[in-house]
């Protein structure tokens, strides 16, 4: 095989190396879901206590959502815990929805109507500068937004999906970063956390950004939360109740969909994105480092990985973002910056050292990009196309959905 299509954008392309060894690293992908169904049934079953014995008739609600980054179904998933609440008497004017960005740009009313469609009106986006204290982790104060912690009861949505420090995404996560201050992402993004031996790709367990971030949420107060999990079929599994077990058990649905046995090494990876992923270099770059960071990097010594991306943001626009090409932009060298980067950094840049960690041992290409000159800026190489960027007579190994793959 030797042709094969990756996504891009919101479509795909079709790349022909036929002076190439090609493989597919293609998972077992699972079955989509009805997401509706299964999000009624999740909460008459929850891992816990069901939502209708937190809430009282006159509570206020904060439901914390994940933002653009992430396709989440929120608007079937708000849609469903609507409704439960109007079960006990809790009414949409008693609800406000939160945006979880976290240092990411805020949405447009555009998009926030196409995620939530008519409850978009519930709608705002999470200011980290209009935060309040609620506790602290080893010295670190637990910043909340202002409206979750002003709530009766707080609740989220979420996505369950391969994260490069938390192991998996969603959970307390969302809360606490997404709707959080600095000091947390300062925290667990710092050098210090990031370096440490369990903090990785598709852990949970000893894994101690997964355990700040679940106590962060605790300290938040979030009761209750209805996650998803998917992969290239789409949503597959849907799970409510008690974060720490909703997590858990999403995590093994997402471990038996998306993981694939890599036994050989090859000179590059071609590490597909998409949608919405690839809308800047910030978010796309973690197709990168998830094939080198991850359990088993397949990359033979110099290898590289070729990430086609549309970059219409550029770096990224929010503030995170900007930390991120800052970084990069003004580096010598993957080297000099990650030793640097050693002795701290501002929340957000956190991807700056991660991808610093990455280049020291393989070059990374980003393609058919609409902003070449922002990934050479940032210490990558741009090319025009995925055949530009691979030497003829590679093996090749291609990951058609990289963020949704676990390379074992």
């Amino acid at each position: 095989m030797t042709d094969f299509e990756v996504p891009l954008g919101d479509g795909t392309i079709s790349v022909a190396l036929p002076d190439c060894d090609v493989t597919v690293a293609d998972p077992p992908g699972g079955e989509a879901i009805d997401v509706r169904g299964a999000a009624e049934a999740a909460l008459q079953e929850p891992n816990g206590p069901k939502l209708t014995e937190y809430v009282a008739a006159d509570d206020t609600i904060a439901i914390v959502v994940t933002d653009i980054t992430r396709a989440t179904p929120d608007d079937t998933l708000v849609d469903v815990l609507l409704a439960e609440l109007q079960r006990v008497g809790v009414y949409r004017e008693q609800v406000t929805i939160v945006v979880g960005l976290g240092l990411h740009r805020p949405m447009t009313d555009e998009e926030l109507a196409e995620m939530l469609g008519e409850h978009a009106d519930l709608a705002v986006n999470h200011d980290p500068e209009d935060t309040v204290e609620v506790g602290e982790i080893d010295g670190t104060p637990i910043e909340l937004n202002r409206r979750v912690a002003m709530a009766d009861r707080v609740l989220s949505t979420g996505m369950v999906e391969p994260h490069q420090y938390a192991g998996f995404s969603g959970g307390g996560k969302t809360v606490a970063i997404g709707a959080g201050g600095e000091p947390l992402i300062r925290y667990t993004h710092g050098p210090d956390m990031l370096s440490q031996e369990g903090v990785r790709l598709g852990r949970i367990d000893d894994n101690p950004f997964r355990e700040a971030v679940d106590e962060a949420g605790d300290l938040c107060g979030l009761d209750f939360c209805l996650n998803v999990t998917h992969g290239p079929a789409g949503i597959l599994d849907v799970t409510a109740g008690l974060p720490r077990l909703v997590v858990r058990g999403l995590a093994e649905s997402a471990q038996a969909a998306l993981s694939v046995d890599i036994d050989d090494e090859y000179d590059a990876v071609v590490a597909g994105v998409g949608s919405p992923k690839d809308a800047n270099l910030y978010q796309a770059t973690r197709a990168a480092t998830y094939v080198i960071l991850g359990a088993n990097n397949p990359l033979r010594a110099g290898g590289r990985v070729v990430v086609p991306a549309e970059l219409p943001e550029g770096a990224g626009e929010g503030t995170g973002e900007k930390r991120f090409y800052k970084w990069l932009s003004s580096a010598e060298s993957a080297e000099a910056l990650y030793g640097e980067m050693r002795s701290g950094y501002e929340p957000g840049a956190q991807r700056a050292f991660v991808v610093a960690r990455a280049l020291r041992d393989h070059d990374v290409y980003v393609t058919n990009s609409e902003a070449p000159d922002v990934v050479g800026d940032c210490l990558m190489h741009a090319r025009d196309s995925v055949e530009d960027a691979i030497e003829p007579g590679s093996d090749v190994l291609v990951v058609p959905d990289a963020l949704n793959t676990l390379l074992r």
